[in-house]
């Protein structure tokens, strides 16, 4: 319990402090509860995408491995494909919490090597590894978004434990031992003015007697 002078000010000090606390546990129950939902749409989506980049990723080395059996080692038409330079990484808020939103900017799909040296199995190794490519940014997406759903989660949670377990009864405590010493020297003081009261009483009462 705070050690607060048992004034009439303090008492509106801390019911508007226990009130601020209550509002705040408030706001960060529902923030972690819209923080909760998001990351469970967000982790079952992740499943759905594992999977698929998984059978996505083992096509693309089957496709690559016939592609080197037909072709030989295909390093030198690789180095042909031009480096990725259409991602693009932005932001967006939910409940304050900054999550990526991951584009990869669509381009039309060119071979860039010739087709005299060349066999169909390269072409559907370039082909699989381009959806494993499209598939990865979208995973990477939503599992960044995951990483900080959690982390905003856990601190959330932090934040809301301290306002119920602790602010919110010690300002309780507080308010009701100052509400409680107030009401104590009400009483006292009604006690006094009693006395005080009855005592001229007394006095006026033995004036009279006297002036008899």
């Amino acid at each position: 319990m705070m050690q607060v002078f048992p004034t009439k000010g303090n008492l509106i000090a801390m019911k508007r402090s226990l009130a601020l606390a209550l509002l705040g546990y408030d706001l960060l129950d529902r923030k972690r509860n819209i923080l909760i939902r998001e990351l469970m749409s967000l982790v079952d989506k992740a499943g759905e995408l594992r999977g698929y980049i998984e059978d996505s990723y083992r096509d693309a080395y089957l496709a690559l491995m016939n592609a080197n059996i037909s072709q030989g080692i295909v390093s030198p038409y690789a180095n042909c494909v031009p480096i990725e330079d259409g991602l693009e990484i932005t932001t967006r808020s939910v409940m304050g919490v900054d999550l990526p939103k991951v584009t990869l900017r669509e381009r039309p799909l060119e071979l860039n090597y010739g087709f005299l040296n060349t066999t169909s199995e390269l072409d559907c190794a370039y082909l699989a590894f381009d959806k494993v490519k499209k598939a990865t940014a979208v995973l990477a997406e939503v599992e960044n978004s995951i990483y900080r759903l959690s982390a905003a989660i856990r601190k959330t949670q932090r934040r809301a434990n301290a306002l119920r377990n602790i602010i919110i009864p010690a300002d309780r405590e507080t308010v009701k031992y100052i509400s409680d010493s107030l009401e104590e020297k009400e009483r006292e003081e009604f006690s006094r003015l009693k006395v005080i009261k009855a005592v001229k009483l007394t006095k006026q009462a033995a004036r009279k007697e006297q002036d008899v």
